[in-house]
């Protein structure tokens, strides 16, 4: 019998993380003293200014002119993949009718910012707000929050993006994934002449799902997949039932904008009706700040506390509930969570925490980026990442 097939046929039964087959297997990096780090790399990830100062159409022209071709090959990866399932329909044609007219129940600021890139990237109305919609939907990734010695918080994050959106069999690698990677973009927030807080974007994307802000508080967030997926608050708002709710990644951006500490940002993300499930991993400044927010449409369905958890020095999100086993096929939690061990609290920073994120599984062929933050510094770094080889493939 074929080793993945047995693979396939007994971890069900076990209820138990099962390794990988070789030579797809977890492996930490640290268990050989590898070091993976350099702040220098850091370097090609380009930073902009959003000004929030400045009307919403005009803030996001200097991105959405320069990256504007990355926009439309990104575009076109998702229209190929979807013209040979719909060999009679004109796909673009029907992103454009229904996206375009949906923009028009967008809030504001996000309408004229969202129609403002769409004129500076030269593309139809349609496909930017689709391009603005679609990450409610296609993430995984990794999350941690870890506190050393010194009581000081460090945050950090894996984002994996393009599951089952177009293989290349020549490259082994995800189609989407290998787009976005060109895309990425550090972005300095302004307000009355000020940094108020700091993301990294995919150019032309206007939610955020990294954000510090300085002296206060960061935050992640991870995709939580459930039955009432994100689909199900598109419709609820498509069909007006759900007006005000919030997308993900708009009330990541509005909480940075709008709260000034951990309590204030903890309580807006546990209870604003939203359009998606998601997990929100936020920390502030204090030692044992730091929590999982697993929220349902219109709920917090579960606050993971860190000064909770059996080693209360970390906490490590993927996109499965704290109390629930990962899918045998998808478990970063296990692998990540014995390299947060082999790491400890004594070599805490972002030199470590990178070395962990750089390890098999949490790195797979999905990884676009990593993100490191510490919120006391405001030091933000923003790394690109890639699995090439023989790497599982989310």
């Amino acid at each position: 019998m074929q080793p993945l097939l047995l693979l396939l046929l007994v971890a069900p039964l076990l209820a138990v993380h099962v390794d990988l087959i070789p030579p797809f297997e977890d492996h930490c990096i640290l268990e050989e003293g590898t070091n993976l780090y350099d702040p220098k790399n850091a370097d090609v990830v380009p930073w902009f200014d959003v000004d929030l100062d400045k009307p919403p159409s005009e803030r996001w022209t200097e991105i959405a002119t320069i990256y504007k071709d990355n926009i439309h090959a990104l575009i076109k990866v998702i229209t190929d993949l979807v013209v040979p399932i719909f060999p009679d329909v004109d796909v673009l044609g029907l992103i454009n009718e229904v996206f375009g007219e949906m923009n028009k129940m967008i809030p504001q600021p996000y309408q004229d910012e969202i129609t403002s890139i769409s004129v500076a990237a030269e593309m139809p109305l349609g496909e930017v707000v689709l391009y603005n919609i679609f990450y409610e939907i296609f993430t995984v990734c990794t999350s941690v929050i870890a506190q050393d010695e010194k009581g000081k918080l460090w945050h950090a994050r894996n984002l994996d993006f393009g599951l089952f959106l177009g293989w290349d069999p020549v490259e082994h690698e995800w189609e989407i994934s290998a787009v976005l990677r060109k895309m990425v973009v550090n972005i300095n927030w302004i307000k009355d002449g000020k940094i108020l807080y700091k993301s990294n974007n995919f150019a032309g994307f206007i939610g955020i799902y990294n954000g510090m802000k300085q002296g206060k508080f960061t935050v992640t967030a991870n995709e939580r997949f459930m039955k009432e997926g994100g689909y199900v608050g598109i419709i609820r708002w498509l069909t007006g039932m759900e007006p005000d709710g919030k997308w993900m990644t708009w009330l990541t951006r509005e909480t940075m904008e709008n709260m000034e500490d951990y309590a204030s940002a903890k309580e807006h993300l546990m209870n604003t009706p939203m359009l998606s499930p998601v997990y929100y991993i936020l920390s502030g400044t204090k030692p044992g700040e730091g929590c999982i927010i697993s929220r349902s449409l219109d709920k917090t369905d579960i606050l993971s506390e860190m000064s909770a958890q059996k080693d209360p020095w970390y906490i490590l999100q993927t996109n499965y509930d704290p109390d629930t086993e990962p899918l045998f096929l998808d478990d970063r939690q296990t692998p990540g969570d014995k390299c947060m061990k082999k790491l400890g609290k004594k070599n805490i920073g972002f030199q470590g925490i990178y070395n962990v994120l750089s390890s098999r599984t949490n790195l797979n062929k999905l990884t676009t980026y990593t993100v490191l933050m510490q919120t006391d510094t405001g030091k933000f770094e923003t790394h690109l990442q890639a699995c090439p080889g023989d790497c599982w493939p989310f």
